[in-house]
């Protein structure tokens, strides 16, 4: 099998669920143990679209979609080192303009004739509705499983585990610093 037939199938669904997700994510008021579940998500997809995409070339040339693949990893990986250093600001800058990248991409592959969102959709519009349904009910299910109350209870029992996990770590670094503070003046 051509490596383009696994590629490809990979990146649309990716990309699907990356444009399918950022509004969820952006729109929603709290940003809670669901917007980072959703947002792990968000990146992990986003970095299939990436890395697929600079695998997938038409006419065997470097273009403008690479280009953008090249620059969305590194926004999407500075979103990332922005939220874990407590940058909110330049966290959301990063990931919106990861999203309305992909966006831009999708819309532009999808109008450029010959490549395959309009290929599939001209030459077998039942399947390329089928497909467009499927990802999009099943970003939905994924979704609607995270903020279900079901979802939620998951999240929030894993964000107390860690939260606990924290306290253990820093409890266990002041008792070994006090204990060492504790040891400096009998030296």
């Amino acid at each position: 099998m051509d490596l383009l037939h696994i590629l490809i199938p990979i990146h649309a669904v990716a990309a699907s669920f990356v444009i399918l997700l950022g509004p969820v994510n952006f729109l929603r008021r709290r940003k809670d143990a669901a917007h980072r579940f959703l947002g792990r998500t968000f990146a992990v997809m986003m970095y299939f679209v990436c890395v697929s995409g600079l695998f997938i070339y038409e006419g065997g040339g470097f273009t403008v979609f690479h280009g953008l693949a090249i620059f969305t990893l590194i926004t999407t990986t500075l979103g990332i080192r922005a939220i874990m250093r407590g940058d909110v600001k330049a966290h959301r800058g990063n990931m919106i303009g990861s999203w309305a990248g992909t966006v831009a991409a999708g819309t532009f592959a999808a109008l450029v004739p010959g490549r395959a969102i309009p290929t599939l959709a001209v030459d077998d519009p039942t399947l390329f509705w089928a497909i467009v349904a499927a990802i999009i009910a099943a970003a939905t299910l994924w979704v609607l499983a995270v903020l279900s109350p079901q979802g939620r209870r998951f999240l929030h029992g894993r964000a107390r585990a860690r939260a606990a996990r924290k306290r253990t770590a820093s409890a266990s670094a002041s008792a070994s610093g006090s204990a060492e503070v504790a040891a400096a003046p009998g030296q």
